[in-house]
């Protein structure tokens, strides 16, 4: 238990840095010229790369079996979504009910969606690795 809270603390940190930097320039630069929707279709394949490779690295050194990788997937994702409401918070002055809300909009249902996919990596990762022979 403890490998798996310690391979999603490690994947969310590997991928929140990425994903702050890139979330700063689609909301002051991407959005306004082209669009929020458009904007997030830009940052999601680069996002999501990032999260794979993180991904990858963090299972190389600690090989986790399928079902633990998924609990590594689920706590990353809950740690992710926390400091995301914390940051929608914190820099962008909504309540918590506000930052929910905001998940009936398009983009960032597009979000959400690339945040489940970043939680699915290390389930995914897993199954590839430990595929039996044949």
């Amino acid at each position: 238990m403890k490998r798996i809270l310690l391979c999603g603390i490690a994947y969310v940190a590997s991928v929140f840095a990425a994903g702050f930097v890139l979330g700063v320039l689609r909301t002051l630069v991407l959005a306004p010229l082209l669009g929020e929707l458009t904007a997030v279709l830009m940052e999601l394949p680069v996002i999501l790369s990032i999260a794979w490779l993180g991904c990858t690295r963090i299972l190389r050194r600690w090989p986790l079996l399928p079902p633990a990788a998924l609990g590594m997937g689920a706590t990353a994702f809950l740690l992710l979504m926390g400091a995301e409401a914390g940051l929608s918070t914190l820099l962008a002055g909504r309540s918590l009910a506000e930052h929910l809300a905001l998940y009936a909009q398009l983009p960032h249902l597009v979000g959400l969606a690339g945040q489940l996919a970043f939680a699915l990596f290390p389930w995914i990762q897993a199954r590839r690795s430990h595929r039996p022979p044949g």
